[in-house]
């Protein structure tokens, strides 16, 4: 029998799903009843997979209407990709001294599987995606700052980040790679200034990625 945890999982990658393949354009609106009946599952994990995808800035919950995609005009990505660029690099200096060695070992890890999944085909946007938030997660959550840490995760939304690697190049996602492991580097190195300018680059290279 599946658990409540894996239902609310299960509903969470079907919704996300069609908000990325465009079977729930920008502007629609998400039904609850429908969607469980979709997914074959109860309205709880639904609604608490809508709860998750608002949470990450990819549907607005609005009061007695449902659920709407959101969408995310040249504007919108243009000011998020602005905001990380300013904040993510001071993050990552900020936390490369407080790094222990397990930690650095999982940001190599999860570095490793990144690359490993560009050799396959068709790329898995949405692994690359979790994978990607993990690494960059780390990084946030060792900053030792909160109020950075809660301002970067409502910037860092998932479902952009996911739509940002659909349009990567193949020569983008090759020197995304060599950044995240780049950033693996500097993190052992203990060099802070390192790490934030690889950062920068980094966010500044994904801007561009789609052009």
């Amino acid at each position: 029998m599946e658990s409540n945890g894996d239902a609310s999982e299960r509903a969470y990658q079907a919704v996300l799903q069609m908000i990325l393949d465009g079977e729930a354009p920008a502007g629609s609106w998400l039904r609850e009843q429908t969607l469980a009946e979709q997914i074959g599952v109860s309205r709880t994990p639904v609604r608490q997979a809508l709860n998750r995808l608002a949470a990450e800035g990819a549907i607005e919950l609005v009061p007695n209407r449902g659920a709407q995609v959101v969408s995310f005009s040249d504007e919108d990505v243009e000011a998020l990709f602005d905001l990380r660029a300013r904040f993510e690099p001071l993050a990552v200096r900020l936390a490369v001294p407080q790094l222990t060695e397990e930690r650095i070992a999982e940001l190599a890890d999860l570095a490793t599987r990144m690359e490993a999944l560009l050799d396959r085909r068709p790329l898995d946007t949405h692994q690359m995606s979790r994978l990607n938030n993990a690494f960059h997660g780390i990084f946030l959550a060792e900053a030792g700052n909160r109020h950075l840490t809660a301002a970067m995760q409502a910037v860092v939304r998932p479902a952009l980040v996911t739509l940002t690697f659909q349009k990567y190049s193949e020569r983008a996602l090759r020197l995304s790679m060599h950044h995240h492991a780049e950033l693996v580097e500097a993190a052992r190195a203990r060099d802070p200034e390192w790490a934030e300018a690889v950062m920068r680059a980094h966010i500044l290279a994904a801007r561009h990625a789609g052009e």
